[in-house]
């Protein structure tokens, strides 16, 4: 008897092994969902800095659009007394080396130090102007793996926590909700950090060479008036 018991509950396990197992899948938002509280903050930085990096990216990359022949023509008409005209042209172009030169132009006839001054006062404004909400995406790039860290901490707190209240009777579920707090928040903090450091850098690089550009235009332009005339 007890040994047709013992085949029984073999069999019984067997079966339960053999049995297919259903793969079940989670849903990113699901899985997000099993982040906590923390996971608000994490995304208020992913939308921030997704947002920054394609405004900033579109607006810089105008800026240091290469405007064909601009500096030749402002170089023609200053040559031949046309200010009136080279003053038009920059007017026409919407971009910070044509607002700097449009100064130096406005400023002809002055000292040249204050023609370069001049042009240096604009130069420091239209890089403040491309360095809008770089810093924010900068504190984006640092705070969101904090963020993640501090979900790790309290996921880690929860669970044993709840592990605590069991008791002796300890079952994985007791342990899930906290540990998927501590692994998803974790892992969401540093996507977002990543994304946003290589963001910053990259629209970094894009600034400092439409940087470059200005002073390079800047220079040519302080060149052109030191010219003798013909």
């Amino acid at each position: 008897m007890i040994l047709q018991i013992q085949q029984n509950t073999i069999s019984d396990m067997t079966a339960q092994i053999a049995a297919p197992v259903q793969n079940e899948t989670i849903s990113i938002f699901d899985l997000a969902l099993k982040g906590g509280p923390i996971m608000i903050p994490i995304l208020l930085c992913s939308i921030i800095a997704i947002y920054i990096m394609i405004e900033r990216y579109f607006a810089i990359r105008k800026a240091t659009k290469d405007e064909k022949g601009f500096m030749d023509n402002i170089r023609d008409n200053i040559v031949n007394g046309n200010i009136t005209a080279a003053r038009a042209l920059c007017r026409n172009t919407a971009s910070p080396v044509a607002r700097m030169i449009e100064k130096g132009i406005a400023r002809i006839g002055k000292p040249l130090s204050d023609i370069e001054k001049a042009i240096e006062n604009v130069g420091n404004i239209e890089v403040v102007k491309l360095e809008k909400g770089l810093s924010l995406l900068g504190t984006c790039a640092g705070a969101a793996p904090m963020l993640g860290f501090l979900g790790t901490v309290t996921g880690m707190i929860r669970a044993f926590y709840n592990m605590s209240k069991a008791g002796k009777t300890v079952e994985i579920s007791t342990l899930s909700g906290g540990m998927y707090e501590a692994m998803v928040t974790t892992v969401a903090g540093l996507i977002v950090g990543i994304v946003a450091l290589v963001g910053y850098n990259l629209l970094s690089a894009m600034i400092q060479k439409a940087v470059y550009k200005m002073e390079n235009s800047s220079i040519e332009f302080l060149d052109l008036l030191q010219e003798p005339a013909k």
